[in-house]
């Protein structure tokens, strides 16, 4: 994964509620697949492979944090099966068509959170992070990309 994908996924996690967690972490394993697929296209295997150890660590968390209370927990947990064995093919076989099953089972369940995160009003998860506003200035020759916290009031110097 880039660093700049990399930094939006880390600043969209500290605004994010617990269904917009759940989103991102969809966002973050099609990412590592998409990317992955391109390396074996490319026949670079070992940069497909780390990206597939990548996304599989967040497929691990979704896995882990389901409630079991409620039976769609039993459904979910069938359907991440599904997933981790294509995305293991994938990398043992080291074949891309493997991630296009898994590719589509995870974009039907991201599509699914993602309206229910839509209605979700519970706020951040996080406490105590800054809110973010974004902006470009133009440099000399460059494009910057800076942002603000209003809550840190005291940074910069004092005349």
């Amino acid at each position: 994964m880039e660093k700049d994908l990399a930094r939006t996924f880390a600043a969209r996690i500290t605004q994010a509620s617990k269904t917009e967690l759940v989103v991102i972490m969809y966002e973050v394993l099609l990412s590592d697949i998409a990317s992955a697929k391109e390396y074996f296209h490319k026949g670079e295997d070992e940069k497909a492979m780390h990206d597939i150890k990548h996304g599989q660590k967040f497929l691990n968390e979704l896995m882990s944090s389901l409630n079991y209370q409620y039976e769609i927990s039993l459904n979910l947990m069938s359907l991440y099966i599904f997933v981790n064995k294509r995305i293991m093919d994938a990398y043992y076989k080291k074949e891309a068509e493997a991630l296009d099953e898994a590719k589509e089972v995870l974009e039907i369940l991201m599509k699914g959170f993602s309206e229910i995160a839509a209605g979700d009003k519970s706020g951040p998860v996080m406490t105590n992070t800054g809110q973010i506003y974004a902006g470009l200035t133009y440099g000399r020759g460059t494009l910057n990309e800076t942002y603000v916290d209003p809550n840190q009031a005291n940074r910069g110097f004092m005349a």
